[in-house]
């Protein structure tokens, strides 16, 4: 039985591998998605909250396989069925520009949790490096311009549809969202942060009005896009719908603005794609301006959503820190080590921001 990656805990225990390859080959099988042995590699930064493989079978096909970590999970996160179920809907809706689903499977019993997966797409996912497209300042103002009507289009989609209206909840978004995280901390905590519950009690306090809602990403950022292989500076697929939800739209800027860096600033807290710094990327406010421009939405409250961002980062950053020190991560990674010191860094950034409201 082939498998891939084991992992062995503090407590000298083996964990589960995170694929059996034998299983997953039937299941390519059953659902007639290409043919002849597969060999699995993983791709995406390692220490990430779930984990995402490349699949090449004999006949030269290829898929992208999605999984959560290994259990045990906190109850709702990391629901692989949910995150296609929403993109499915998504792309019902009218959005494009999402990687195709071809398979969900909830059965636990292929490889220990759900997964689904999707079509290959061929592209570039921008994180430390500028791919071959993006030398001229031009087109990186571009790859920020398209960064902010991508999300613009997220926004627009109706969600009075049947698939999008089935992810509505009742009760106020943000309120929501700091209940969950808040559960979330006490759930993940590895230590005493007073900073991280400081925010969080803020946050419950002085909650905005909302605006009428829509879909939201969650997570949006430049490396959760992939821009397209024959023209770098387009948004060709936005990946990672793990936190997408129905909620405010402003919550998707708040947390775009807030893990950006901007040329001639310092590095965004989070550290994720520090490319933009460079020379032609937009300014953050110039970011908010097309934002407003683009979508008629005003963005009162900015601060409180970019607080929002960076407290939430700290909770899930948390998470993934104890998966590291309980030694439930794969060897190369250890850049989740980095969240040691990272998370309170995290925490201190959205009091910083929240100070500003």
């Amino acid at each position: 039985m082939d498998i891939v990656e084991t992992a062995t805990a503090t407590d000298g225990l083996e964990r589960p591998p995170l694929l059996v390859l034998d299983r997953i080959t039937a299941f390519l099988d059953a659902h007639e998605l290409g043919s002849g042995p597969v060999r699995a590699r993983r791709i995406g930064e390692g220490g990430g909250s779930n984990f995402t493989f490349v699949l090449e079978r004999g006949d030269g096909s290829r898929f992208v396989l999605r999984r959560p970590p290994r259990p045990p999970l906190p109850p709702s996160a990391h629901d692989m069925v949910r995150e296609a179920r929403l993109q499915l809907a998504i792309r019902e809706a009218g959005l494009a520009r999402l990687a195709t689903i071809v398979a969900v499977c909830d059965d636990e019993g292929v490889i220990g949790v759900p997964f689904y997966v999707m079509e290959w797409l061929d592209g570039y996912v921008i994180t430390d490096g500028l791919p071959p497209g993006l030398e001229e300042e031009a087109a990186r103002r571009r790859l920020g311009e398209d960064l902010v009507d991508t999300v613009v289009e997220i926004h627009a989609a109706d969600v009075s549809t049947p698939g999008l209206a089935a992810f509505a909840r009742p009760g106020p978004y943000n309120e929501r969202q700091v209940r969950r995280f808040s559960q979330l901390w006490e759930l993940n905590q590895t230590r005493e942060l007073p900073r991280v519950v400081e925010v969080g009690n803020w946050l419950a306090g002085n909650l905005p009005e909302p605006l009428p809602e829509t879909v939201v990403h969650g997570d949006y950022r430049l490396g959760n896009m992939m821009t397209a292989a024959d023209d770098a500076a387009r948004v060709a697929a936005v990946l990672d719908w793990e936190m997408g939800a129905i909620g405010d739209p402003r919550a998707d800027v708040g947390y775009l603005l807030a893990t950006y860096t901007e040329p001639g600033g310092p590095p965004n807290p989070l550290g994720t794609s520090p490319v933009t710094a460079e020379p032609g990327f937009p300014s953050r406010a110039a970011l908010a301006e097309r934002y407003v421009e683009r979508s008629g939405r005003e963005l009162d409250a900015l601060p409180w959503f970019e607080g929002l961002a960076l407290w939430k980062a700290a909770v899930f950053c948390e998470a993934i820190y104890g998966r590291y020190v309980r030694g439930e991560l794969a060897a190369e990674d250890t850049r989740a080590a980095r969240f040691e010191l990272g998370v309170p860094y995290l925490a201190e950034t959205a009091a910083e921001a929240i100070a500003r409201a």
